[in-house]
């Protein structure tokens, strides 16, 4: 049961009625999560704002769900590793693919070393080394690329910590951190 309210959205009004319909109107559904950020329209609309700013960068789908599962695994968010093991089946990714991508594991060098950098980034809370970002650009990644590998980890740790400390009901198909199967 989520600590704060979970919003309904035919009963909602306002600026968080009209975030959680075009949440609808996108998706299909509207996630728990999204109806726990709606307490705060102006929580919902950064956290919309920001994810489909990088959804027009230059990583695509199945690197964005990728770093997303690193992330998710290494701050132990059940919530969004539940959510983005089913984006990424929905982008392409095999399931060996996701569990590899939850132990920071890519089908190729340059992934790797993107998910690498990810868990740098998380494990250090942003204080990489020049060596790191050496690593992660002589991978083949651009400063513009890997400007956005950060941004993915900011958007994915406040997502994370959002739902450990808020604990919605995970609306996806349950994964849990504990278990890398």
């Amino acid at each position: 049961m989520s600590r704060l309210s979970v919003i309904d959205p035919a009963t909602s009004t306002g600026k968080a009625h009209d975030l959680l319909s075009a949440v609808k109107a996108k998706l299909g559904i509207v996630p728990n999560l999204t109806r726990v950020m709606a307490n705060s329209p102006a929580v919902l609309e950064g956290y919309l704002g920001f994810s489909g700013a990088l959804a027009h960068g230059q990583l695509d789908a199945r690197l964005r769900e990728q770093l997303a599962l690193a992330v998710s695994q290494e701050n132990g968010c059940d919530y969004c590793l539940s959510a983005h093991s089913a984006i990424g089946k929905m982008v392409g990714l095999k399931p060996e693919e996701i569990i590899a991508s939850r132990e920071g594991k890519g089908t190729d060098h340059k992934t790797t070393a993107a998910l690498t950098f990810a868990h740098k980034v998380v494990a250090t809370r942003g204080k990489v080394t020049a060596a790191d970002v050496d690593a992660v650009r002589a991978a083949g990644f651009s400063d513009g690329e890997i400007a956005e590998i950060l941004a993915h980890v900011a958007l994915n740790v406040f997502t994370n910590y959002f739902n450990n400390a808020t604990e919605p009901e995970i609306d996806f198909p349950k994964v849990s951190a504990a278990v890398l199967a």
